[in-house]
């Protein structure tokens, strides 16, 4: 009988979920999927505004390569954990019988922010100044509050909540201690 646990790992853009997901595979010697290695076009309604305005229902985002590459892993690992990025925890009718634990990574939305910023400033061509102005006109406009709506959704239904702001490797070995006390 397969023991090995999925750890979601959900939280804004910026919260530093695909670090600590990588951190926590590299550090407990276990298996990872990413939530972007597995989108494609469709996966997001084509007006996130509208989508918002109409209630922000998690079920239109759809990843069926994710979850069919996290029911093979679930299948073939015998690892004691399995960790993913996925932002919407146990929120999508397709995600929820497949994760054992959320993490919910509730940073400020300034520090997420600043740190999507960084990642477009990272890209150091002459396309990332107009990445950067195209989404903070974005995020003025509606995706400040899509975050916001997808945390609030999240934290109802998640295990453990990092709402302090804290070095990236103290945040890992915090969830490391938090997984030991789960035995």
């Amino acid at each position: 009988m397969n023991c090995t646990k999925v750890i979601a790992l959900s939280g804004a853009s910026g919260a530093g979920k695909t670090t600590i997901v990588r951190l926590l595979a590299a550090e407990l010697n276990c298996p990872f999927l990413l939530f972007d290695d597995h989108t494609s076009q469709d996966t997001y309604p084509i007006n996130m505004k509208a989508w918002l305005e109409s209630g922000a229902n998690v079920d239109l985002i759809k990843t069926p390569k994710f979850v069919t590459a996290l029911q093979a892993l679930i299948a073939d690992t015998r690892c004691r954990y399995i960790f993913i990025e996925e932002p919407f925890g146990r929120e999508r009718n397709a995600m929820a019988n497949l994760v054992d634990y959320v993490v919910l990574l509730d940073q400020p939305l300034a520090l997420c922010l600043a740190r999507i910023i960084k990642r477009h400033a990272d890209f150091a061509d002459s396309n990332s100044l107009n990445l950067s102005a195209t989404f903070l006109d974005k995020y003025h406009d509606h995706m400040r509050d899509i975050y916001i709506s997808k945390v609030n959704q999240v934290s109802s239904n998640c295990d453990l909540i990092i709402n302090e702001v804290s070095p990236i490797k103290a945040t890992t070995q915090f969830i490391i201690h938090w997984l030991n006390s789960l035995k």
